[in-house]
């Protein structure tokens, strides 16, 4: 019942009808929610959910739950769990998916059992309703990660696990979600399960095995436009959530295994990724949250108890079966207490599956309002449980670390970028740097043009042109939120030009372009490439890539004999894996005349959790038939190239990146290695 009665002021009835006053609201209610909940230390949905049940029909009634609310909620549960499947650490999970199977497992079927054995017993729930009400809190949200990343602790072995263990969590709740819903609709029986098994293994194979290699494909030939991009991955999203429901599913597993499959195709940092959190956290999901909040009936949270008790019940019993499932955790994997503590604290985060299985157990008739609400209350308390946890326990994990490194440029790297006039060219180079960088961004690219003067032309002519292009790239890194610092300067000689712009702006990593059509007769790369490697000390990326770098699936890494003895060798390989780790792409190590056990021992004493393979040739002769055997057209050869005269250097290397251009990839990195400075060389050590 309403709490206040409708009436009209100026024309304008309550409730609202109007759909430009009705979205207007809205936009307010999106902007305000967050910003007062986040002044109190809480996370922005929070406030959403709130303001959407005081202005909804269960209390002031100054909106309608109409059916537009309705279908922009749907749209925006769907790409809530989309962007769920899509941050879920797969990387971390491939390299130890015993750990992060271990703790999702427990920590989904501890309180699930539990849960279903109290909520059937205590508050009389009919088995399904009972399973369903204890899928929604055996998941987990990842709602304190920015206080993991804040202590810089989510390359932490535990912290992985929690992050890998989603991906159990959250897609047993959604099966058990399938399942649940087809049993209330057909029936519990064996039909039930092969029907279900069935449409998940069609769902799962169909949108694994179509959907990565066209994302492949269409981003390869459509990459100039990046709104395509965005609109392609629209595409994909909700045509899995369709084929999840012509499966007899729910739409949002099919939203959630699109996720998945998409998750190494959009790298963290890059300017599509920012797109889809800016869209989702702007608009769709937000719409989501209000759908949840005038849902809410705060008549019946405060018209009796029931909604107290059962809020009270379940909160507990999920606080003390993850508490648990935590322990037993940390004690078979031998965790510290504060690594404990972390995921007990991770793990009671509770909002994104929790409240989109809740809405579709009481749109289906399985939740009563006051377990919608209790829901919802469970949500609250966890919004302030949850990061209060963490934050005391990763503080006290960061603090207990062995090694402390206080020098972050190598994790945040400040780019120097010297574009051509190239427009490709440049956009390719502009996203590989966004991938060096992944999620750290405080440090600026920095994007130069350097112009020589043009007696047919003036001067304020020729930088009024360039400007213009870097006014473009600038604001691909605002769509990316990397900070770009764009300059076009007048020399002579443009490698004089780059150099000292480096030293100007204080970079410490210079990333080129190379577009294979310079002369090879006295030079490698041609006259200004070959200029700056003489001239500076700094690592130097030459880049020509063929196929945007998204798209990589695996990376091979040419390593010559004598590399491991040059003093920039430990920054290259952290250079490496940083890459392979931000793309999420298979590593495979060729060592040319030197012993691979060798050279895994070096790659593992490096920060940056990546596997790899390695194997060793026997000489220069094997290389180029090993690669044209192995490599495709979506993969990436990253060749160690000392310079001339360098520890390391091989006259073969000279000749390489030619031959290189012709290989089936067309993409290929040679990294030029710091010079002269063995003590910047050591930070990237585990043991210093």
């Amino acid at each position: 019942m309403n709490w206040i009665p409708l009436f009209v002021v100026d024309g304008v009835g309550l409730p609202l009808d109007q759909p430009v006053l009705i979205f207007a609201l809205a936009m307010i209610v999106f902007l305000v929610g967050p910003l007062l909940v986040k002044r109190l230390g809480q996370p922005g949905i929070v406030g959403i959910v709130i303001f959407g049940a005081i202005i909804g029909p269960g209390a002031l009634g100054v909106v309608e739950h109409s059916d537009a609310i309705e279908l922009l909620g749907e749209v925006g549960l769907i790409y809530l769990l989309f962007t769920v499947g899509l941050e879920v650490d797969l990387r971390g999970f491939k390299e130890a998916p015993e750990n992060a199977a271990l703790f999702g497992l427990m920590s989904f079927f501890l309180p699930f059992i539990v849960g279903t054995l109290a909520t059937s017993t205590l508050l009389g729930l009919d088995i399904w309703a009972a399973l369903l009400l204890s899928a929604v809190f055996a998941s987990h949200t990842l709602l304190a990660y920015p206080i993991v990343n804040r202590f810089g602790v989510t390359k932490n072995r535990a912290v992985t696990a929690v992050f890998g263990g989603i991906l159990f969590t959250d897609t047993l709740a959604l099966v058990v979600l399938a399942i649940v819903t087809g049993a209330v609709d057909e029936g519990l029986s064996a039909l039930l399960f092969g029907d279900v098994a069935l449409s998940l293994a069609i769902l799962f194979a169909g949108v694994w095995f179509l959907v990565p290699p066209a994302s492949r494909l269409f981003f390869q030939n459509f990459s100039e436009e990046s709104y395509f991009e965005f609109l392609f991955v629209m595409v994909g999203i909700f045509a899995a959530a369709s084929l999840a429901e012509v499966l007899d599913l729910d739409p949002i597993l099919g939203a959630f295994v699109a996720g998945l499959a998409l998750n190494q195709l959009i790298p963290q940092g890059g300017t599509l990724m920012n797109r889809i959190e800016f869209v989702g956290n702007a608009f769709f999901i937000p719409f989501f949250l209000l759908h949840v909040g005038m849902l809410v009936d705060l008549g019946v949270i405060f018209a009796g108890v029931e909604t107290l008790q059962i809020a009270a019940l379940i909160t507990t019993i999920m606080i003390v079966t993850k508490g648990a499932a935590a322990w037993s955790v940390a004690e078979i994997q031998d965790y510290t207490k504060h690594e404990r503590d972390v995921i007990f604290g991770l793990s009671t985060g509770q909002a994104a599956a929790a409240l989109a299985i809740t809405l579709v157990g009481f749109d289906a008739g399985l939740f009563s309002e006051a377990i919608l609400n209790a829901v919802v209350l469970l949500l609250l308390i966890t919004a302030l449980v949850s990061p209060w946890m963490t934050e005391r326990a990763a503080n006290r994990l960061a603090l207990e670390r062995d090694v402390e490194d206080d020098d972050d440029d190598g994790r945040d790297p400040n780019i120097l970028l010297p574009l051509s006039h190239n427009a490709e060219l440049q956009r390719r180079l502009l996203e590989l740097s966004f991938v060096i960088k992944g999620d750290s961004s405080s440090n600026p690219v920095h994007v130069m043009t350097v112009v020589q003067p043009d007696t047919s032309k003036s001067t304020e002519e020729q930088i009024a042109g360039v400007q213009g292009e870097l006014n473009e790239l600038a604001a691909e890194g605002s769509a990316a939120e990397v900070p770009i610092e764009t300059e076009a300067r007048v020399n002579h000689n443009v490698a004089s030009g780059i150099v000292q712009g480096a030293v100007e702006v204080q970079a410490n990593q210079i990333i080129m372009g190379w577009d294979a059509t310079q002369s090879f007769s006295h030079r490698i790369f041609g006259s200004i490439i070959d200029q700056v490697l003489e001239r500076t000390k700094l690592p130097v990326l030459i880049s020509r890539l063929g196929h945007p770098i998204n798209t990589t699936r695996r990376i091979f890494v040419v390593v010559p004999i004598g590399a491991d003895h040059h003093e920039g060798f430990y920054e290259a390989v952290h250079l490496i894996k940083r890459i392979a780790a931000n793309l999420g792409a298979e590593l495979n190590v060729i060592v040319v005349e030197g012993a691979s056990h060798q050279f895994e021992q070096l790659f593992g004493l490096v920060e940056e959790d990546v596997g790899a393979e390695f194997e060793s040739i026997d000489d220069w002769g094997e290389l180029l038939p090993t690669l044209e055997a192995r490599t495709e057209d979506d993969d990436l050869i990253i060749a160690v190239s000392p310079r001339r005269g360098d520890v390391g250097w091989h006259s073969e290397l000279e000749d390489l990146p030619a031959r290189l251009a012709d290989m089936p990839p067309e993409s290929f990195i040679t990294i030029h290695p710091r010079q002269g400075e063995p003590e910047y060389d050591r930070q990237y050590l585990r043991l210093k």
